[in-house]
């Protein structure tokens, strides 16, 4: 939500009534938009990745519960889902709304998460955080203002691809340059919803030690990465480490129904 908050206070300012947002059929963000549009009195419409499903899954099933219009594109024209012919075509649809990007990661966005900083009441040496679109790392890091050390954990195969776009959205927001930050890239297991045996017994276990549950996408492997860096030695003795739970559990219920109830 905090990446919503002042994306919303522009909508309603602007005079929209309507948020369109795209994404996958097991979207954190779409699931997120949906209850936004709801509880904060928006229409909302979901432009969902690939062909419509016969049977809605959990993620698809309380956006349309929650009155999301659910509109779905091949994966070839989701490909140009910003361009001018497509958003043309989705007005003459729906017509007119306040856009959100996939995953919600935009300048508003960046503020918006900035203000995590604000909430934390204890010193630490490093604050760590999954990256899916990097809008949650980038607040976080324009929030520290240079102080601390940040590391983003990517859930994308192949993530140092966005370090670009974070450095960008720390710029326009802060018009600064920080480099106390950086991506670690080794602990994606294989790709973007991607897992392996030695993920979920780590995240069955997390939650049975520390009654936490942990999502199989994003946050599982931030703390798997986060506890494996501890193990190996990167990290002094006595150093303080905050780990940022980024939610995601909606997501669970879905990831059980495609791969067999692995998360208990």
């Amino acid at each position: 939500m905090r990446k919503m908050k002042y994306n919303l206070i522009e909508a309603r300012e602007k005079g929209y009534d309507t948020l369109l947002t795209f994404g996958g059929a097991y979207s954190n963000h779409i699931y997120a938009v949906a209850a936004a549009g709801e509880n904060f009195d928006f229409d909302t419409i979901g432009v969902i990745r690939g062909e419509p499903y016969e049977k809605l899954n959990p993620t698809l099933s309380f956006a349309k519960a929650r009155g999301m219009r659910l509109h779905y594109l091949s994966r070839k024209d989701y490909q140009q889902k910003y361009s001018a012919e497509n958003i043309k075509n989705l007005e003459k649809s729906y017509g007119s709304f306040y856009m959100l990007p996939e995953g919600g990661t935009n300048n508003l966005a960046v503020k918006g998460c900035s203000e995590i900083i604000d909430e934390i009441d204890q010193p630490f040496d490093y604050i760590t955080s999954s990256c899916g679109t990097g809008g949650t790392l980038a607040g976080i890091i324009a929030g520290l203002n240079g102080e601390s050390k940040v590391i983003g954990f990517s859930a994308l195969k192949g993530g140092v691809f966005f370090l670009d776009d974070i450095k960008q959205h720390i710029y326009n927001y802060k018009k600064r340059i920080y480099s106390n930050w950086h991506i670690e890239t080794e602990f994606h297991f294989g790709g973007y919803a991607r897992h392996s045996s030695e993920l979920i017994k780590f995240i069955n276990t997390f939650k049975r030690e520390h009654n936490i549950p942990l999502d199989p996408i994003y946050t599982g492997k931030m703390l798997f990465g986060l506890f494996e860096k501890v193990k190996n030695g990167h990290f002094k003795p006595n150093t303080s480490i905050l780990a940022i739970h980024t939610g995601g559990l909606q997501g669970i219920s879905g990831f059980n129904i495609r791969f067999g109830d692995l998360i208990k």
